[in-house]
């Protein structure tokens, strides 16, 4: 026993020993590190009394600063920054869903201010202003070697004062000035609407309101519709949305989702990272659902996309998104500001990541040009009309058909010219109803069993993430 003591002991021993001999370089090699960053703090010391005592004009020690900690945040990546009080207060407002300004969500790319996506219903979107536009000047004032807060505060102003900004656009070969009207922005998260048989839903940002208000339209409208059963489908449009809130984007998931992963993070440190499930209950009920996506569709949106896809709980139809796979945490700090810091990515529920890739949809279809003259539109449409038997004088009637069976016709007559006048005005959204209504089309037991196959469907197999506990 005695022999078996000692052997311990003297590992234990041998092991204190090894320890403190690699322990020791390690501990001088971050004494040596903390020096150089020490060295490098006195550098700022240096440089920035050199600038109060020496520079052409005086200068506010508080904007200098502030400006020294947003360049060392925004140096990292475009998406973190330094938000001074007011700015703070502000993001804190739009996240509850009332705030002044453009209505437009920008980023900065390459030292220019590039436009993500214009809000529904603001003088952004009013204006014409569309995703992938760079801004290159407001008001005159070129924005060039501005940080993306600076240029965003010259974008800000009383609400009814006008702006003018200058737009440089892909196939646009001279840049061309945009002139708005600030005005308060009231996001309503949601809007629903019926075409058909089909429940639209559009969802514009991920808010504070954006989960009650879908809940909220989605019962509307399926009531408005006769019930769930006079339902063909769902249509989540998530085009020129640019994200927001982690949470929000989690509760919309799994309103549509029974089980399974929706989304998980994971940051620098493995005890960081979070994986993220459905709990049950659809509120589509296993009815097929479409997701319209382009290049506007941004974070909350993609991992929406993203988990319903590798679910197979939806068909993605569009266009690529935009390709923001990181998550930002707001924290406040000591002068009642705060600092955005890109702190983790995210990753759909079969471990892919979309960070600068974007997420593809399972159908491309891109969104034609607006014709530019409407009447030479309607006239060749009208040239090109096919004559039938119904269009020739004299033409005999149709005897087998009850007064009810010809206006069942007339109906759908009428719905087959509302689905053309549609495609005119959204192609996107009238091929991805098309989509449900061919599926309506199959034999009920059959779209019955492939709703249940698309809602029981096992989760893909995440790659290894830690929990978070």
């Amino acid at each position: 026993m005695r022999k078996l003591v000692m052997a311990a002991l003297g590992g234990t021993v041998a092991g204190i020993v090894m320890s403190t001999q690699i322990a020791a370089p390690l501990m001088a090699q971050e004494a040596d590190d903390n020096a150089a960053v020490y060295e490098q703090l006195d550098l700022f010391g240096d440089i920035f009394e050199r600038i109060r005592k020496d520079y052409v004009e005086e200068t506010d020690p508080k904007k200098l600063i502030e400006a020294a900690v947003n360049g060392m945040l925004s140096s990292l990546d475009p998406h973190s920054s330094y938000m001074p009080p007011d700015d703070y207060q502000d993001m804190q407002v739009q996240t509850r869903g009332s705030f002044g300004g453009l209505g437009i969500e920008v980023t900065q790319e390459d030292g220019f201010v590039k436009v993500v996506s214009p809000m529904d219903g603001t003088p952004a979107a009013e204006a014409g202003l569309k995703t992938g536009d760079f801004i290159t000047h407001v008001n005159g004032e070129s924005l060039l070697g501005l940080t993306l807060d600076q240029a965003v505060d010259l974008m800000r102003g009383p609400v009814g004062s006008e702006i003018t900004v200058t737009i440089a656009r892909k196939g646009e070969q001279d840049p061309f000035d945009v002139t708005m009207t600030r005005d308060t922005i009231k996001m309503t998260a949601v809007k629903g609407r019926l075409e058909g048989s089909t429940v639209v839903l559009r969802i514009s940002t991920f808010n504070d309101q954006t989960f009650p208000n879908l809940k909220q339209q989605l019962e509307e409208k399926v009531k408005e519709a006769g019930g769930m059963d006079k339902v063909s489908g769902f249509v989540l449009d998530l085009r020129n949305n640019p994200g927001g809130l982690l949470t929000q984007a989690i509760a919309v998931s799994d309103a549509f989702i029974d089980k399974g992963e929706i989304v998980s993070t994971r940051g620098r440190n493995p005890e960081d990272s979070e994986r993220f499930n459905a709990t049950p209950g659809d509120l589509a009920q296993g009815k097929p659902i479409v997701v319209l996506i382009n290049g506007g569709s941004a974070s909350a949106s993609e991992i929406v996309t993203g988990a319903l896809q590798d679910h197979r709980r939806a068909i993605v139809v569009g266009e690529k998104s935009f390709g923001k796979g990181s998550v930002q945490t707001v924290m406040p700090i000591k002068n009642e500001g705060a600092m955005r810091l890109t702190t983790a990515r995210y990753y759909t529920p079969s471990g892919r990541s979309i960070q600068s890739l974007g997420i593809a949809p399972d159908i491309v279809v891109a969104q034609p040009a607006p014709q530019a003259n409407a009447e030479e539109d309607d006239t060749a449409s009208s040239a090109s009309h096919m004559r039938s038997e119904a269009d020739l004088r004299g033409v005999l009637s149709n005897d087998s058909m009850t007064e009810e069976e010809k206006k069942q016709a007339e109906e759908e007559m009428k719905r087959a010219a509302d689905a053309a006048e549609l495609r005119k005005q959204d192609y996107q959204l009238a091929y991805a109803i098309d989509i449900l209504k061919g599926l309506s089309a199959i034999a009920p037991e059959v779209a019955e069993k492939a709703a249940q196959d698309a809602t029981e469907a096992p989760a893909p197999a995440p790659q290894k993430a830690e929990t978070k506990k």
